[in-house]
């Protein structure tokens, strides 16, 4: 335990969140504080929430107020992330079990003195810099905030990091979005697209010390753009593919797919392509206020697949957005059913306050999309089911992420299935294994002989000095669908 006592961080929401959290931590150990075994035993309690959708608020409220409820006696509990940024005054006077609402570039760590300070909200980061509205204590009123402008204490982007505790680690280029998707809420919290430099990631990845790096934005494949450095994503892969074992990207928007980019993503050996399509039905993506339609999708899924016939494809989709007829619904089963995606997510609309969805008409009663939700998913979890089992007998080569479990490249961290191996795998390792069965999305994989004395997981000498700046023209014609942008 450290000096200033023991700290408990809960995460909530996306892997970004995951990230920052992780940098979190690292600011409490520096002001004095250990891990704790669990919250209750903790002295200082931290909730990193998320606050894309009403079911999301909703699970970080009920967190807060559990873990409020298991603390002991003295502990003190700090609400932080999306939720905090976007409600942090409401949130403090709605919740007076916080003792503080930290919005971004605000310390977690609490002393004494700064118990019961009420709210500190940072506004969403510009390029080149920005500033907070902090709120302070009110003598008078200690959960009434008292505002005053104030420069960030800290940058969460670019906070130094620990070495990860797993063989794996998201890593976050970016922050912010700089589109204006319908149903999004996320550039009024988290503010315009803000790119890290190549070599700062570059640090960071270098200090993990992990197998596989998987590279996360809000808009992945704009990555740079904002620095004036167009098409920066496919110098960046490179590198990092030549100082770890893996490298996988999340979250693609369709209309950034260049043949470069796909072309990089397979030369890494991660054939993994996770597509932002929300939508197949022309009419409605416009209503979105996002590019694309069926046939483009088909065209984008087919070519890759033609490129690498091994290639995995994951997508996530929104139903029930306003303006959703039968017949787009009907599209959207027609896609599924043609593409034959490896994984995808579904998710009924959630009306957000301030986006252009907000108030639009043709509103889908909560029921019927929950209706068109559950058939589209029973389809796609029919398509997942046949597609590893189409995998039996094959031989992988898998990352062991913990005893007994293990990924190919195949399952993304967290979101897709696992391949469950005997536990005497060390973690860490990565080893050829053949498939025997497949339950659902997870597979059971067996050693392959010659394989059973496993050796420690094969890391690349980094790289002392790269070039990550140097990139060819940027190439976008050779993608079916991208045409007419």
């Amino acid at each position: 335990m450290g000096s200033a006592g023991s700290y408990w961080l809960e995460t909530l929401g996306c892997p970004k969140n995951q990230v920052d959290s992780e940098k979190l931590a690292g600011t409490l150990r520096e002001a004095g504080y250990g891990r704790a075994c669990s919250a209750d035993q903790a002295d200082l309690i931290v909730v990193n929430t998320c606050a894309f959708i009403e079911a999301a608020r909703e699970e970080s409220v009920d967190t807060i107020l559990e873990l409020s409820d298991a603390r002991r006696p003295g502990a003190r509990l700090v609400v932080t992330g999306c939720m905090a940024q976007r409600y942090g005054a409401e949130l403090a006077k709605a919740m007076p079990e916080v003792d503080l609402v930290a919005g971004f570039g605000v310390p977690v760590a609490l002393s004494p003195r700064r118990r019961n300070c009420g709210v500190a909200v940072g506004l969403p980061y510009r390029a080149g810099g920005g500033s907070i509205l902090e709120a302070g204590c009110d003598e008078e009123h200690p959960r009434v905030a008292a505002n005053s402008i104030a420069i960030p204490s800290f940058d969460l982007l670019e906070l130094e990091r620990p070495p990860a505790g797993s063989p794996w680690a998201y890593v976050k280029v970016a922050e912010g979005c700089d589109r204006s998707c319908g149903f999004c809420a996320i550039p009024s919290f988290r503010g315009r697209q803000r790119s890290r430099r190549p070599e700062s990631i570059l640090k960071e990845v270098e200090g993990l010390g992990v197998a596989e790096v998987v590279l996360v934005a809000q808009d992945l494949a704009s990555y740079g753009r904002d620095l004036g450095m167009a098409d920066a994503l496919v110098p960046l892969v490179e590198t990092i593919a030549s100082m770890v074992s893996r490298v996988r990207l999340l979250y693609l928007y369709p209309s950034s797919l260049s043949e470069e980019l796909v072309n990089t993503i397979l030369g890494t050996g991660v054939a993994y392509f996770d597509l932002s399509l929300q939508h197949v039905s022309r009419t409605l993506l416009r209503r979105m206020r996002r590019w694309g339609s069926m046939d483009r999708f088909v065209e984008q899924v087919a070519w890759i697949r033609a490129q690498e016939p091994g290639a995995v494809l994951r997508s996530s989709f929104i139903l029930g957005y306003p303006g959703e007829t039968e017949e787009d619904h009907d599209q959207l089963l027609e896609f599924l059913d043609a593409a034959q995606l490896d994984w995808g997510g579904f998710f009924a609309f959630s009306e957000e306050e301030g986006t252009y969805a907000q108030g639009l008409d043709g509103k889908v009663p909560s029921e019927l999309a929950m209706e068109r939700l559950r058939e589209c998913s029973e389809l796609q979890d029919r398509i997942t089911t046949k597609r590893r089992e189409d995998l039996l007998g094959d031989v992988v080569e898998i990352l062991v992420d913990a005893p007994g479990e293990g990924r190919s490249y195949r399952e993304a961290p967290e979101i897709d299935g696992v391949i469950h191996i005997p536990q005497s795998v060390p973690t860490g390792s990565m080893v050829d294994v053949r498939i025997v069965s497949a339950s659902g999305p997870d597979l059971v994989g067996e050693l392959v002989q010659g394989d059973l004395v496993c050796q420690l997981a094969h890391r690349r000498r980094y790289l002392e000095e790269s070039d990550p700046l140097a990139r060819a023209d940027p190439v976008v014609g050779g993608v079916p669908g991208l045409a007419g942008l």
